[in-house]
């Protein structure tokens, strides 16, 4: 499973090295690593195709009724 909180930490660090390790700046390294990671991770549940072939549960019991009816 992929760890978000994870990822934020680890480029949130990344961020705070590129910067030039200075101290203060912790909560906005960490905003911009959370928009930079969810943005990502939103970008690429969207280009993943939807599952159009599963039955739901509600077609079936109803397609149930009408052959026992």
């Amino acid at each position: 499973m992929y760890d978000l909180e994870q990822a934020v930490r680890e480029r949130a660090y990344h961020l705070w090295i590129e910067g030039g390790c200075q101290h203060g700046h912790a909560n906005a390294h960490w905003l911009a690593a959370q928009r930079e990671v969810l943005s990502a991770s939103l970008s690429k549940a969207s280009e993943q195709p939807l599952a159009t072939n599963a039955k739901s549960p509600r077609k079936a019991a109803a397609k149930k009724k009408k052959s026992a009816v």
